[in-house]
């Protein structure tokens, strides 16, 4: 009797151990896999750029509702990590464009929302966010900085309405940009 109830404890045991096996392994799987569709890379020769999102560099505003600043600071972030490959200093540029492949396959064009009352703003690592209205971007230029040898720096944009437009809550009007960065 007692051998019988120690071969059915032990026979407990590696079923419930082969059950926390096959969890832990289907976990991972899911985690990467999850993590990899949500990675894109747009890397150069020197810089490697991987977008944490899986629109990648492309931004989509679609949703007319004006805010404040502060609330637009918690609206969605689009989210990049840029990687210096070189053992020296590589100097890059942020520019933010409109999608122009993205307005021509929706023909969109008289539905875009004006940049005067797009708000954009951008936070590289644990700094402040630099606020600005899209419009005021010279030649739609958000950055223009430098990264150290071997550096990493990672990037947060977010894009939303300003509180001070005239342009109707729930309108069908839009924005198609993309996220570019230039090396030089």
């Amino acid at each position: 009797m007692y051998t019988s109830q120690k071969k059915e404890l032990l026979k407990n045991v590696v079923i419930i151990g082969l059950i926390l096996l096959i969890a832990i392994v289907s976990t991972r799987y899911i985690y990467f896999k999850y993590k990899q569709e949500r990675n894109v890379d747009y890397s150069s020769e020197s810089l490697n750029i991987v977008f944490h999102e899986k629109t990648g560099s492309n931004i989509t505003l679609d949703k007319v509702t004006p805010v404040t600043d502060s609330v637009g600071l918690s609206s969605k972030a689009y989210t990049f990590t840029i990687t210096n490959n070189r053992t020296e200093p590589v100097k890059y540029k942020i520019y933010i464009n409109d999608d122009i492949n993205t307005i021509l396959k929706d023909n969109c064009k008289e539905y875009l929302i004006g940049k005067e009352y797009i708000k954009i703003s951008i936070k590289e690592n644990n700094k402040e966010n630099e606020i600005y209205t899209l419009s005021e971007l010279p030649e739609a230029l958000l950055l223009d900085t430098e990264i150290e040898a071997l550096g990493e720096k990672n990037y947060s944009i977010r894009v939303w309405i300003d509180k001070d437009t005239t342009i109707p809550n729930g309108s069908n009007l839009h924005y198609h940009g993309t996220i570019n960065v230039e090396e030089g």
